[in-house]
């Protein structure tokens, strides 16, 4: 195994080695070409050996006879295991046998519970870790967690903003090690075009099996263009030649391989004028930018439609920030029959809520201030604060518990 390309920090790590050291399987999840094996490398060593089964030889060995293959296993790596689920079970068996902590450490491209050849679970047994694109944080090497911070009152400051072009330039690069090496949108958007192709011809089959796969590329880019909105399947497989069912079950597909996310609207029980429909979002903004054509501002129009492309960049972010914080966090969106909305509703395990409005303009106006104020008096005692993050580089009061910061907050320290 190569640690040569070991460049950031993950903040995932400590999780993953915490796990091994209490649990026998330690599963770390996430998209392709998020840095998986890279970090199970780093964390194995030359102590574990070491299975991909992206190489065609162990796939068929783990596919004819996985009771086999984990007998001939003490401590391992398995690389890429949802192409192959029929080891889960194997798996089980083995750590039923031998309890010894961190015996298996698994990386996986897709979530494994909705694989349809998963028939006997690994639950009180193995551990799962989420990995996504580089944080902004990693990227920085910060180790702050913003919702920890803005959950326990610190409301975060940038520690060297970053603005406009620059502030632009970042959201278009996403956080994909290898995107983020290309050093121009030509050879940004020919990696893109590459992994995308790999994924269809490689990942969909391991774990669905869908009409006009060939579709696919066609499908995303249509997804594309319609980020943050609201799903309709409808108009989404009208694009491309789909019905609504098809189009929904390729919704599905995407997000078990960690590509997009459908965000759930927040809902009072209390309070019945909230839209139900979830929302669709990338996970990651490199990806969506340059399937969208989107390289750089240039026009009025583009700002406009970077708006969108900022939005999915915030809520990449925020949702890196919940899998390696300290507490628990859930992210929703606020949208009432009034068409008031707040872009993201972050809900912690006792029930108080934090509201995120995202603004690409330099300036907040007091308009921008309608979403949090009407979430504020509908989420009543639970309600925590509200930020507004914008083109900025100072942090301002802006009432009771409603701050503007600057988007750079994000991966910033908190005062």
């Amino acid at each position: 195994m190569n640690n040569t390309n070991y460049r950031y920090p993950r903040q995932a790590e400590a999780r993953v080695v915490e796990g091994m050291s209490d649990t026998p399987v330690v599963l770390v999840a996430g998209p392709r070409q998020a840095g998986k094996t890279t970090l199970v490398s780093h964390i194995a060593g030359q102590g574990m050996r070491y299975l991909t089964l992206d190489d065609d030889v162990t796939l068929l060995a783990a596919r004819e006879d996985p009771a086999g293959l984990i007998r001939s296993l003490d401590r391992a790596v398995i690389d890429e295991i949802q192409r192959a689920p029929e080891l889960l079970p194997a798996i089980k068996k083995s750590v039923d046998e031998d309890r010894r902590f961190g015996r298996f450490l698994l990386t996986g491209s897709a979530n494994l519970m909705v694989l349809p050849k998963v028939t006997e679970s690994l639950a009180g047994r193995m551990e799962t870790v989420i990995l996504l694109p580089l944080s902004q944080s990693e990227i920085h090497r910060e180790t702050t967690n913003w919702l920890d911070n803005v959950f326990a009152g610190r409301i975060p400051e940038a520690a060297v903003p970053v603005v406009g072009d620059d502030m632009a330039e970042i959201v278009v690069k996403g956080g994909y090690p290898e995107a983020l090496a290309r050093q121009t949108p030509r050879r940004r958007t020919a990696w893109c075009r590459q992994y995308v192709d790999a994924l269809i011809q490689r990942d969909v089959r391991d774990i669905a099996d869908i009409e006009k796969q060939e579709q696919l590329p066609r499908f995303l880019c249509a997804l594309s263009q319609m980020a943050g909105q609201l799903c309709n399947y409808t108009k989404l497989g009208g694009q491309v030649g789909l019905d609504s069912k098809t189009a929904a079950k390729y919704m599905g597909v995407l997000e078990h391989m960690f590509l997009t996310k459908r965000i759930e609207p927040w809902t009072d029980n209390r309070f019945s004028r909230v839209v139900k429909t979830p929302k669709l979002q990338f996970i990651d903004s490199g990806l969506l930018t340059t399937l969208a054509g989107f390289s750089a501002i240039s026009s009025p129009g583009d700002r406009t439609r970077f708006g969108h492309f900022l939005e999915s960049f915030v809520f990449g972010e925020l949702l890196k920030h919940a899998t390696t914080a300290d507490s628990d966090y859930h992210i929703f969106y606020y949208r009432d029959h009034d068409k008031v909305e707040v872009d993201y509703v972050v809900e912690n395990t006792a029930g108080f809520l934090a509201g995120v409005e995202v603004k690409a303009a330099a300036t907040v106006k007091e308009n921008d201030l309608k979403g949090i104020r009407r979430l504020a008096k509908a989420a009543g005692r639970k309600w925590l604060c509200g930020i507004i993050l914008y083109d900025g580089d100072i942090t301002l009061p802006l009432g009771k518990n409603i701050w503007a910061a600057p988007l750079s907050s994000l991966w910033g320290n908190a005062p």
